[in-house]
């Protein structure tokens, strides 16, 4: 029985995760807390994670959350490297909170000029 999980996260896929970037009021633990779970459960269902997170102090970017982490800053242009070199068969960006959702947003508003 395979369900959507399996088929977006299984057989050795690889995810991008977005993190939240630096601690803010009101904001740093629930994304942390729940950016490490998703981190968790993707990888019990065979994913490969990528995280990028530009704080170094959360439980996010302990080595062992990730197959691969990257401490960089939440911007378009670095998000938009980690995607070319990385090449992740999807992107993960709910969890960085609305950080994440403004450089995916930004990246996707620059894609589509760029096909046009």
């Amino acid at each position: 029985m395979s369900t959507e999980t399996d088929d977006a996260a299984g057989d050795g896929r690889k995810i991008l995760l977005i993190g939240s970037g630096p601690i803010q009021i009101g904001q740093a633990a629930e994304f942390d807390y729940s950016g490490a779970q998703a981190c968790r459960a993707l990888q019990e269902e065979g994913a490969e994670v990528v995280l990028v997170n530009s704080n170094p102090a959360t439980i996010m970017t302990d080595p062992e959350m990730a197959d691969e982490v990257y401490i960089e800053p939440i911007t378009t242009e670095a998000i938009a490297e980690i995607i070319r070199e990385e090449n992740p068969d999807g992107v993960i960006a709910g969890l960085g909170g609305q950080t994440g959702l403004n450089v995916t947003a930004e990246l996707a508003e620059a894609v589509s000029y760029t096909h046009l």
